[in-house]
């Protein structure tokens, strides 16, 4: 049973940073892309940012210099770390394992996701 868990959200002022964690259990993870996501409020869900096992990275226009996917294939985990945050910024960010060049087509349920808040 493959697992997803994400991590390490919180309220930050504009300007500020975070560093979110995706710890994933199951082999899929260990083969396969694994983006970051997120949903707004009354928005629909949108790749953030992805990496493939061998660490190719690719970021949504909004966050390119800003956000910086990366993981550790020994822990099991994908983390996203996002500096400069803006009040957009804010949502429930998901981690999931994904097709190659398919990022909308994941192998997982989504999960709980981890709220990110933005706000002076």
């Amino acid at each position: 049973q493959v697992q997803l868990v994400e991590s390490g959200g919180g309220l930050v002022q504009p300007g500020g940073s975070l560093r979110l964690s995706c710890a994933a259990s199951g082999r899929l993870f260990e083969f396969y892309p694994t983006g970051w996501y997120r949903q707004g409020p009354g928005k629909q869900r949108e790749l953030v940012a992805t990496i493939t096992s061998g660490g190719t990275t690719t970021y949504a226009d909004s966050v390119k210099g800003r956000f910086t996917i990366s993981r550790d294939n020994v822990k099991n985990t994908v983390y996203l770390q996002m500096n400069s945050l803006k009040p957009e910024d804010t949502a429930v960010y998901f981690c999931n394992v994904h097709l190659p060049s398919a990022p909308t087509t994941v192998f997982h349920s989504w999960g709980q996701g981890t709220q990110v808040t933005v706000s002076s």
